[in-house]
């Protein structure tokens, strides 16, 4: 679809509760969210439209997204990584999508300060977790995936161990607030921090065309302060269009809604507001009729592809709005402050597991 919208400096605003809508009309009454409606699922993309619809204050949608999460694991803790209507489409068991459960979980346990949930939903996210773990290298860097059959990939992705450092510093705050230390996701995330900062090349650069191999070790945490500052500058023009938006790929004329708000959020992590706000005013423009967001859409000439409505994308902005706005207590959640000072951390840690 080509639209004759052109790009242009505003002041971005969002429609939370429209966003919600959109994203509830999407979810089945399992709890399941798929991409779009009739779309795949996948674990990824289904918590991160969760934690849009806890944003919201969806508090009952949102934990029957996690029900559906734990109702769903595999006995080994992973995930099937695409399914539709019960079918699986992909059988590949990805270590970062067993792991993201623990970000949405705690994320939802800032807005809620509900224990009972974090309780409930312990089980799930410490399997979650430990799959990831036992994809853990001696180096430190993830594997990323088992196949249908079991069998390890022994190629470790950037951004998916970038997105499982976080998981599991979100594993470890759950752990907190519940009286117990993991020390085996402790010294995880500790190898795994080291192999990001210190060994890049350990990881496959098959994705290094990607914005998310950019920016996702700053988004994370593991690359802070001035390492942080640096990657952000060394990389932009590389990634980041003006008035559009960032290229998901850096060698193609597209840019996504989502990586544009992803970006935001890493922005914010590191306090450079000034640049996430202009970066986020970009979107304002980017969205359909029924307020809904584009998922991508071309440069120069303003074409909307796919026109794939996606649950995920309104997710990703409402989180990079929260971030920007301090809607919710969770809006911090990326600051790498938050991880510096220990504001997530609980105390009383009465067992060790």
């Amino acid at each position: 679809m080509k639209v004759g919208v052109e790009p242009c400096l505003e002041i971005a605003t969002v429609d939370i509760e429209g966003l919600a809508s959109f994203i509830a009309g999407i979810q089945k009454e399992n709890g399941e969210i798929p991409w779009s409606a009739g779309g795949k699922t996948d674990p990824w993309d289904h918590v991160e439209s969760a934690m849009g619809l806890s944003i919201a204050g969806q508090k009952q949608r949102a934990e029957r997204a996690y029900d559906w999460m734990a109702a769903t694991q595999l006995e080994d803790g992973s995930w099937w990584s695409a399914v539709r209507d019960g079918i699986i489409e992909d059988g590949t068991r990805d270590s970062n999508f067993a792991a993201y459960i623990a970000v949405g979980v705690f994320h939802h346990y800032l807005i809620t300060e509900d224990l009972g949930f974090l309780r409930r939903m312990w089980t799930a996210v410490k399997a979650g977790l430990d799959y990831a773990l036992s994809l853990q290298s001696p180096a430190g860097e993830i594997y990323w995936a088992k196949n249908q059959e079991g069998q390890v990939d022994p190629m470790a992705l950037l951004t998916g161990s970038s997105s499982i450092y976080m998981s599991f510093k979100c594993g470890l705050s759950i752990a907190a607030q519940l009286g117990m230390t993991v020390n085996s996701w402790s010294q995880a995330l500790k190898k795994l921090g080291s192999a990001i900062k210190n060994r890049p090349t350990h990881f496959n650069m098959i994705k290094s065309r990607f914005s998310m191999d950019w920016y996702y070790p700053i988004l994370c945490g593991a690359l802070t302060g001035v390492e942080a500052r640096k990657r952000i500058d060394h990389y932009w023009d590389k990634f980041v269009v003006p008035g559009w938006g960032v290229r998901c790929v850096c060698d193609r004329p597209w840019v996504t809604m989502a990586e544009t708000s992803e970006l935001v959020l890493a922005l914010a992590a590191v306090n450079a507001y000034e640049e996430a706000e202009m970066v986020f005013s970009w979107l304002w423009d980017k969205k359909y009729e029924d307020g809904s967001y584009w998922m991508g859409v071309t440069f120069p000439d303003c074409v909307v592809w796919p026109d794939e409505k996606t649950a995920w994308t309104a997710a990703a902005v409402l989180l990079a709005y929260d971030a920007l706005r301090g809607i919710t207590p969770a809006g911090g959640l990326f600051k790498h402050s938050g991880w510096e000072d220990n504001r997530w951390l609980g105390h009383n840690h009465k067992k060790r597991i």
